[in-house]
């Protein structure tokens, strides 16, 4: 009975009602939607970055590195000697060392070259099919695969660089071998195969280019000179020098490193900037300096979400106070035809929290649209997905307690005045 007339009550002036419903919508949606957003953002970061204590690349930015290496959301600061970082890869405080090779992309998903480490470190398995052993042969992560509805056996060709306009390289087809199970994790998103396989793409094919370019010089000097044994074999060491200089020459774009003692995340950075021409960025440091960062924006905008809360609760007391004027008279009736004061108190703060409980359900409905929308961006941009239907239980559970609260709040002066009414003087001045 109460309920159904606290509930008349409420849609009596509907526009009053509308406009605490809104801002009181907007506030719980603006938190639900940074609450869900702060939580899985910070989840995924640090999965990813379990099991990196160090990641050596080019130099330039750090975080950029760390961006690229790791997370796979950012262009990578430039290539790095494969020879110079074995050094460091085979040093004894090395637990696992495992390099990743970029360079092409299939409609968007990177293919990395790379180890069978890189798919244990995420604890990953080969769902279907079988790890990559040969060349140009790829596992496919479990999203892509679902994406794109690859399967074991399928072929493609992968595009140079990031963008899914670039050149096709339509020599060098890769084979599917095998669909990696899903993780949560980045893994998700790559094509990995060899490191070998993006050397061959990309070093491998300058190299025959380069050959073909000496083959015509042979074949020009050959028409002039006669035919020289020794000619001959100084030609054939050259092309043999230029193979040698070339295995020399292989690049890779970074490597993810995981120490025995922690000693190497202490010295490493300052040794290897001082003796080489690559760096070595923290994980832990550069993601925690980013949070920083992140949490500072998320911090403002949850404190914007609790100012129009407040202002939301604020509306609620200024038409609860303004309709308990034009009320006073039915509350002295319902006092007269036997309500009691508790009662009609109950009844005010009952309004303030039907309105604060329907205020709260769309908040959170509209919040997880929200995320639904910026998932959908964020996955077709960064491959990084947020699930909208979760339920973080303490964090919006609290949430809801103060929205109860901003209700009781603003309905509490109003409740005493009907409690304190006085039914006789009332009654006498109408």
């Amino acid at each position: 009975m109460i309920g159904k007339l606290a509930w008349k009550n409420l849609w009596f002036k509907p526009l009053n009602t509308v406009l605490s419903l809104v801002l009181l919508t907007a506030s719980v949606a603006i938190i639900s939607l940074l609450i869900l957003l702060q939580e899985q953002f910070e989840k995924q970061f640090s999965s990813n970055i379990d099991g990196v204590d160090l990641v050596i690349g080019a130099q330039g930015s750090p975080l950029q590195l760390i961006l690229s290496a790791v997370y796979q959301v950012d262009a990578p600061t430039g290539n790095i000697s494969y020879k110079e970082a074995q050094v460091w890869m085979n040093h004894p405080f090395v637990e696992t060392a495992i390099p990743l090779a970029f360079g092409d992309n299939y409609r968007g998903f990177r293919i990395v070259g790379t180890t069978p480490d890189y798919l244990e470190k995420y604890t990953a398995k080969v769902e279907t099919g079988k790890i990559f052993e040969k060349d140009f042969e790829v596992v496919v992560g479990s999203e892509i695969a679902k994406k794109l509805n690859l399967k074991v056996g399928d072929t493609f060709f992968g595009t140079h660089g990031d963008s899914q306009e670039g050149d096709v390289h339509e020599d060098f087809p890769y084979v599917v071998t095998g669909i990696a199970s899903p993780t949560g994790k980045v893994v998700d998103n790559l094509i990995l195969s060899t490191v070998e396989s993006v050397w061959a793409v990309h070093g491998d094919h300058g190299h025959d280019h380069e050959g073909h370019v000496h083959d015509e010089n042979c074949n020009h000097d050959h028409d002039e000179v006669d035919e020289n044994p020794a000619h001959g074999e100084e030609g054939h060491v050259h092309e043999e020098g230029d193979e040698h200089d070339h295995e020399e020459e292989n690049e890779i774009t970074a490597v993810l490193i995981k120490f025995k003692s922690k000693m190497g995340i202490i010295s490493w950075p300052r040794m290897i900037a001082q003796n080489t021409k690559m760096q070595a960025a923290l994980p832990a440091i550069e993601i925690n300096r980013l949070f920083s960062l992140f949490g500072f924006g998320l911090q403002a905008l949850e404190y914007l979400a609790y100012g129009i809360m407040l202002i939301s609760g604020i509306s609620i007391f200024i038409a609860l106070y303004n309709r308990l004027k034009e009320r006073k008279y039915e509350f002295a009736l319902m006092r007269v035809s036997g309500a009691s004061r508790i009662q009609l108190l109950v009844l005010v703060l009952f309004e303030s929290l039907l309105l604060c409980i329907v205020g709260f359900l769309f908040g959170t409905i509209v919040g997880r649209l929200a995320l639904w929308i910026i998932s959908s961006t964020t996955d077709e941009q960064f491959k990084m997905a947020f699930d909208p239907f979760i339920i973080l239980w303490e964090k919006e559970g609290i949430l809801f307690l103060v929205t109860i609260f901003v209700g009781i709040l603003a309905a509490l002066l109003p409740a005493i005045k009907a409690y304190t009414l006085n039914i006789s003087k009332t009654l006498s001045n109408a």
